[in-house]
């Protein structure tokens, strides 16, 4: 493949590409260096690229794949996920904003340990707050699947924030 077939064929999906990789890492310039190892990647393998069906798939799995491997070197990254959606008319006292801020950690930490892909969905979904169609598109899954991992990754959560919450409280 040449040079302008090459850049007829992949250089349409760097918008597409880009967008996956900000959604994922949420940090401009780590998307921009997913999407340039992605296009070297693409030219160093351009002559195997002739029989691909579905170029642009294959381009968003390899771009999601290289997302997912440096979010798993950033596993000690800090989960932001506040719980606590209402808030309170008036000030809140000490022991309401320490009980507060000791269960965004915990939920943290729960969410921690979910399995990687309930892991994805729930930070695309509540935390960058991403429409069902984008985490399928992010994801590759489809919208079956997403709501499946959605509805277990809650539901682990709300159980072990429940027994381990109420728990602690209990020896206090």
């Amino acid at each position: 493949m040449d040079v302008e077939a090459f850049k007829l064929q992949y250089l349409p999906y760097h918008g597409k590409l880009y967008r996956i990789a900000f959604r994922l890492l949420e940090n401009v310039a780590d998307a921009e260096d997913v999407v340039q190892e992605t296009y070297v990647k693409l030219w160093e393998k351009r002559d195997e690229l002739t029989d691909l069906h579905n170029p642009e798939s294959f381009c968003v799995v390899m771009v999601k794949n290289r997302c997912m491997d440096i979010l798993r070197s950033i596993q000690n990254k800090a989960v932001l996920f506040d719980p606590i959606k209402h808030e309170r008319a008036g000030e809140q006292t000490l022991i309401d904003e320490m009980e507060n801020r000791e269960s965004v950690a915990l939920v943290e930490n729960l969410m921690k340990k979910l399995p990687e892909q309930q892991q994805l969905v729930m930070k695309l979904r509540h935390i960058d707050e991403c429409t069902m169609e984008e985490i399928e598109q992010i994801t590759g899954l489809r919208a079956v699947n997403v709501r499946v991992l959605l509805s277990r990754g809650r539901k682990a959560i709300r159980e072990q924030f429940n027994t381990q919450y109420c728990h602690d409280h209990q020896r206090l």
